[in-house]
């Protein structure tokens, strides 16, 4: 059987806010004009670095500039949450990791974002694309996966989680006592016991007033308070939060996620 690797494991926050990003287009409020660089979020990703390589979660609009912002030099693989626009559109600039890698990315995800991604990118499928050499259109090796079924990437089991997002259905990734859950709404009762334990949680917090699709602050508190991590950052921010002002609010151990934030698991 595989060993698995269990060497000291990082996460960086590549992005940390909601779909329109915060400063909001056209916006002059307080956060959104705000010099605290906290306050300036990205849209919402996070890199997972393991002894034998990086694994991505999702790839933002803005994907390009936050691994260069990082100092990220490779990545391995990529695994999705869903597919709506803020999680998938920086897809076309992973045409350039096979470069690196020395053949396609693993892409590990649902039948229904790899329908997306096909769709989406579909110049990247026809026949006279995969005679095109790395770097022209992105290359990909789809691996299905499913809720509550682990699968292993670079070393290390990864447990995809069902989560809903309003009326949409989304995975969150476990890895170790790690857990990452963003966009969500509700966490069906079949995943809970799969939350247990956690050191690190990092939930969907969009805003402070209840939202049709989104934990609002007092519903992520509430998840937080019946798992009782060790500690909980909360991402998927919208210029709702101040950043200095709302962390001075927040419970011991609850923090909120800002871009760039790297923890150690």
């Amino acid at each position: 059987m595989e060993q698995l690797v269990t060497a000291p494991r990082r996460l960086v926050f590549l992005g940390s806010g909601t779909s329109t990003g915060v400063p909001v287009f056209g916006c002059e409020c307080a956060v959104c004009t705000s010099n605290d660089p906290r306050n300036q979020r990205t849209r919402p990703s996070v890199l997972l670095s393991f002894p034998l390589g990086n694994l991505l979660i999702d790839t933002t609009p803005e994907m390009r500039l936050q691994l260069l912002r990082e100092k990220i030099r490779k990545v391995d693989a990529i695994a999705y949450t869903h597919n709506h626009a803020d999680h998938l559109f920086g897809l076309d600039d992973a045409r350039l990791f096979p470069k690196y890698l020395g053949g396609p990315v693993p892409v590990y995800c649902e039948a229904e974002t790899e329908a997306s991604i096909r769709t989406v990118f579909h110049y990247a499928f026809v026949e006279k694309a995969t005679t095109l050499p790395p770097g022209y259109v992105p290359k990909l090796q789809f691996e299905r996966v499913a809720p509550g079924v682990p699968f292993q990437v670079l070393g290390q089991n990864v447990l995809p989680l069902r989560l809903e997002h309003g009326r949409f259905q989304v995975l969150g990734f476990r890895i170790g006592n790690l857990a990452y859950c963003t966009d969500v709404s509700r966490i069906p009762d079949e995943s809970w016991p799969l939350l247990e334990g956690l050191d690190t949680l990092i939930l969907d917090a969009l805003r402070h007033e209840p939202h049709p699709t989104h934990f609002c602050l007092e519903q992520a508190l509430g998840v937080v308070e019946r798992l009782r991590p060790g500690r909980t950052f909360l991402t998927h921010l919208s210029h709702g939060f101040d950043h200095g002002p709302t962390e001075t609010t927040l419970p011991p151990k609850v923090a909120l996620a800002y871009d760039g934030l790297t923890l150690e698991f």
